[in-house]
């Protein structure tokens, strides 16, 4: 299934993520990638698009779908077996995906959450993660900005210092 990573969200105080079907004045329509139930997003509920995530490294940001396909070449395609919350555990799987990553900003919380969200990927079919700057100059003129999708605030405020969301 080739869904790029823009249109997949994270919704502040809802688990898993969601998938963008529709834009409404002042609210998104999604579908979870879990039970595949349609809902709303108001802009009050904090949506992050996951193509505007990205990983502390040692020398740069990296783009969250890059780590994606660093997981998946890990673990060949397959869902992570089991998802530990031992954090040294989860620090020392991390170092094996991406060796230089920032041990100060990304913790163990963040870990866990990606290491998730990959699970709930692979499991709705979503195998492919290309860069979430694909759009050809045609698309960007005619892409409307989406509502809400980069407020964050709590723990998504939390996370984003920590893993550059």
């Amino acid at each position: 299934m080739e869904t790029k990573v823009r249109t997949i969200m994270s919704i502040s105080g809802r688990p898993g993520l969601f998938e963008l079907i529709s834009q409404g004045k002042n609210m998104l329509i999604v579908e979870s990638l879990i039970d595949k139930k349609r809902g709303p997003a108001y802009a009050k509920d904090k949506v992050v698009s996951l193509g505007d995530i990205a990983i502390y490294t040692q020398t740069k940001e990296m783009p969250l779908y890059e780590v994606l396909n660093l997981i998946k070449e890990k673990e060949q395609g397959k869902k992570i077996a089991q998802i530990t919350k031992d954090a040294n555990l989860l620090r020392k799987y991390f170092e094996e995906v991406l060796p230089d990553y920032e041990k100060e900003l990304v913790h163990p919380n963040d870990i866990r959450k990606l290491l998730s969200w990959y699970n709930i990927l692979i499991e709705a079919g979503i195998t492919d993660f290309p860069p979430a700057q694909e759009n050809t100059e045609q698309e960007k003129e005619n892409a409307a900005p989406e509502e809400g999708s980069e407020e964050t605030t709590g723990e998504d405020k939390e996370t984003e210092e920590k893993t550059a969301e």
